[in-house]
């Protein structure tokens, strides 16, 4: 065994209502590699001080090894009183050549004044300090937030190489998965740790609810714990998935017979299909910020229904596409036409609106009422559909955290009448539940959707096109997800950071697959009826077992339908899970 190189012994630690969390143990060695989950709220970051140092516990016993250094980068590092960039970099203590390296790699330009610098400046400001300092154990605060995608597989690949310790926050799927071997699960108060990466996380956190399950069920006849097993969501986000992979597909089908070209090919600008509904039709429009061009000859129609990605490095003009499309802002030339019945929402994440305000006042104007879809809910129950506990109806929205605040806002616009969702980075600071409940919304919404992301695993969840900008001017339009436009990029062989394996000549029996196999076909047309019968067979247990009077009566026929429930459950997860890899197959031979 490794000799730890850090250690939380029993920590306790207080807030105003009471305790974050009491009886916290945790050991890291030199070789750990560990994702930091849980919920907005629980404690992630606070964890991370304690770590560090920056927060001292209430009680239990802090212990690092002789001349340990830890970095910790912070979600929302504070640049006031630093001239510049290179100014708060240099404050971290590293060498001058050190930070100058670092900082040459990642494209930032130290002399950028701190105070007007974007947040995808300040992030890679921040990334440079605390990376040049060449920490023994490196904590790391949602790091990919703010930045672009080339700029986060730097990261990945740098990180990859290292020999530090990790410990990392982060609501990105790949980098996670890419970078961790360990898990910390961070939910209620308490620390579970498994020896596997985020990959394997869901599995594992499934398995952890359904031995809770299972323990509650024999101590509780009433089976209290069905309910405490929907709040932890495991089985309906996994069925919720199912539909919604189910009409990801559909609509990525759909887009794929109105494009001309085989694979990636600018969208005809002349309907095919003139029962279509466009809400905007972009033709040949250019744009140039002084030199320096934004788009060049571009055209784009988006229909009803569509969900765009739009991609590029920081700075390529994203935001600027949004704004041309919206009508903010008019093209140099090129027209752009616009559906009379547009009415957009966009959520951009500014939480200017929560200041001085509470949750209630956010949510509806301090009333009891709030207005979705066309139907009246109850503020607080709409609350518990957004993972909040109604309790923080009156409370100030700026004591929320900050994924807290982010999943308020979203909740407020999502409930705003709309055809086109306009998200810019929706994904900065949120949990993976909510980021499940955002793909959620999204799947559910009837209109269209703009998104600029730099989240490669959320976009291959909901888009259906990508937008890629390269900040020349130019920007390549490619139906289907980002994992199908990134691998258009790479030669054939290649992985983009990675090493290839060697490539043989194509061999008759080597030959790519067009589609499944017959076997495989049947059996993805099979499983929803065997899932559905598994659901029927489960649904009548559960409603014999639900006689509160059983277990007194006829104890062993209980435990006999409890034997059989478990095993028919175990029957439907081991189904849904192979419907997914069939139907994930099946679109990827597709695309």
């Amino acid at each position: 065994m490794p000799e730890p190189i850090f250690t939380l012994d029993a920590i306790g630690l207080k807030t105003g209502t009471g305790w974050l969390f009491q009886g916290l143990s945790l050991t890291l060695d030199a070789r750990d590699r560990v994702a930091l989950i849980g919920r907005n709220g629980a404690g992630k970051s606070t964890l991370l001080k304690i770590i560090d140092g920056s927060i001292e516990a209430d009680s239990g016993r802090r212990a690092a090894s002789g001349g340990l250094r830890i970095g910790r980068l912070e979600q929302d590092p504070p640049m006031g009183g630093f001239a510049t960039l290179e100014a708060y970099a240099m404050a971290g203590g590293a060498q001058a050549h050190d930070i100058a390296a670092l900082a040459d790699q990642l494209g930032l330009d130290l002399d950028r004044p701190a105070a007007t610098a974007s947040g995808g400046e300040r992030r890679r400001a921040a990334l440079v300090r605390v990376l040049a300092e060449a920490p023994d154990l490196l904590l790391l605060d949602e790091p990919t937030n703010h930045l672009d995608i080339n700029a986060i597989e730097w990261l990945e690949n740098w990180l990859d190489r290292s020999r530090c310790a990790l410990v990392v926050i982060s609501h990105d799927r790949t980098f996670l998965t890419r970078l961790t071997r360990n898990c910390l699960w961070l939910d209620r108060g308490m620390l579970r740790r498994a020896e596997v990466g985020f990959g394997g996380f869901d599995a594992w956190a499934e398995a952890v609810a359904a031995e809770e399950e299972r323990t509650a069920q024999r101590l509780d006849t009433k089976l209290k714990a069905e309910e405490h097993w929907l709040q932890r969501g495991v089985t309906a986000r996994r069925k919720r998935n199912i539909g919604r992979l189910t009409k990801l597909m559909d609509l990525r089908e759909t887009r794929r017979s109105l494009d001309r070209g085989p694979t990636t090919a600018r969208i005809s600008t002349e309907s095919s299909d003139p029962g279509s509904k466009i809400l905007m039709d972009a033709k040949a429009i250019s744009l140039a910020f002084g030199d320096r061009p934004i788009l060049t000859d571009f055209s784009l129609r988006v229909r009803k229904g569509d969900r765009i990605g739009i991609v590029g490095p920081n700075g390529a003009g994203k935001s600027t596409l949004i704004k041309l499309l919206l009508g903010q802002i008019e093209p140099a030339s090129g027209t752009i036409k616009r559906s009379a019945a547009l009415a957009p929402t966009i959520i951009d994440q500014h939480r200017a609106r929560l200041k001085g305000r509470t949750v209630r006042e956010v949510l509806a104007d301090g009333g009891e009422w709030i207005e979705v879809n066309g139907s009246k809910k109850h503020v607080a129950g709409y609350l518990k559909e957004y993972l909040f506990d109604p309790g923080v109806l009156d409370a100030a929205a700026e004591t929320l955290s900050g994924g807290e605040q982010s999943r308020l806002l979203l909740a407020r616009e999502f409930a705003t009448p709309s055809n086109l969702m306009v998200l810019d980075e929706p994904t900065n600071d949120l949990d993976m539940e909510t980021l499940d409940l955002i793909e959620d919304v999204i799947g559910d919404y009837d209109g269209t959707v703009l998104l600029v992301s730099h989240d490669r695993a959320f976009l291959d969840r909901v888009v259906t096109m990508i937008v890629a900008m390269d900040g020349n001017g130019n920007a390549e339009i490619s139906v289907g997800s980002w994992s199908d436009w990134a691998a258009r990029q790479r030669p054939a062989g290649k992985a983009k950071g990675r090493s290839a394996a060697p490539t043989t000549a194509a061999t008759p029996a080597a030959k790519k697959l067009s589609k499944l196999s017959y076997i495989d076909a049947r059996e993805l047309t099979d499983l929803p009826g065997r899932m559905e019968a598994l659901g029927k067979d489960i649904a009548k247990r559960e409603t014999l077992i639900g006689d509160p009077d059983l277990y007194a009566k006829n104890p062993n026929r209980f435990s006999a339908l409890m034997a059989e429930i478990n095993k028919l459950r175990a029957q439907l997860e081991a189904a849904e899970l192979r419907w997914l890899k069939l139907a994930e197959m099946e679109e990827r031979l597709a695309s």
